[in-house]
């Protein structure tokens, strides 16, 4: 657990805990799959959001260490490499639901639509970024290249943004454990096993 919410050094947790690192090294890599197994069942599947409900929606990058032999990971938008997630919460900001992470390379439209989350919900009730534009959402409206925005459309962008805040809220209280915003340093095949037990953990204390 204290792996799990401060990415702590494992040599260093070892000299806290009395034991060597590979000890350590043994026991976050067979307890984590243990507790994202257990939790599961706390963490909301995407056909249990509500059709009826207005969805906010933003992506996150959860970063890692830059493997040579894994570009996909890099995100132009984010100057770094990592794992994208899909973030939605309600108009009051209590999140409603996480995405599997995807490849950090990838634009946060791609993600969203990867998920299967809009293939049963209607995306009309749901808010996004300018990132979305085109998945039927209500998104900023984005400047054309002839002229400028309209004062409708200023105003339009406003509000969006004055509702969107929630979500980035939300993100960065997902966030205040280090290993989601820290470099990620144990193998890259055990990133997206390690991100989705903390999301299990997260759910379970939001319960």
């Amino acid at each position: 657990m204290a792996y799990m919410r401060s990415n702590r050094v494992q040599a260093e947790l070892g000299e806290t805990f009395g034991v060597s690192q590979s000890t350590i090294s043994r026991a976050i890599t067979a307890i984590t799959p243990l507790l994202g197994s257990m939790l599961r069942r706390y963490v909301p599947t995407a056909d249990e959001l509500d059709d009826e409900t207005v969805y906010i929606v933003d992506g996150t990058l959860l970063p890692c260490w830059s493997w040579a032999d894994h570009p996909e990971l890099y995100s132009g938008k984010h100057k770094t490499t990592g794992m994208n997630v899909q973030v939605a919460c309600t108009l009051y900001g209590q999140l409603a639901w996480i995405s599997d992470p995807i490849v950090g390379g990838r634009h946060d439209s791609y993600c969203l639509k990867g998920s299967g989350v809009l293939r049963t919900l209607d995306p009309s009730n749901w808010i996004g970024d300018k990132g979305y534009v085109g998945n039927g959402m209500d998104t900023p409206i984005k400047k054309p290249e002839c002229r400028d925005l309209l004062d409708w459309e200023k105003d339009f962008n406003t509000q969006v943004n004055k509702i969107r805040y929630r979500i980035e809220r939300v993100i960065a209280n997902l966030k205040s454990g280090r290993i989601l915003h820290t470099d990620y340093r144990r193998p890259l095949a055990t990133f997206a096993e390690t991100i989705s037990t903390v999301v299990a953990l997260h759910f379970y204390a939001l319960a």
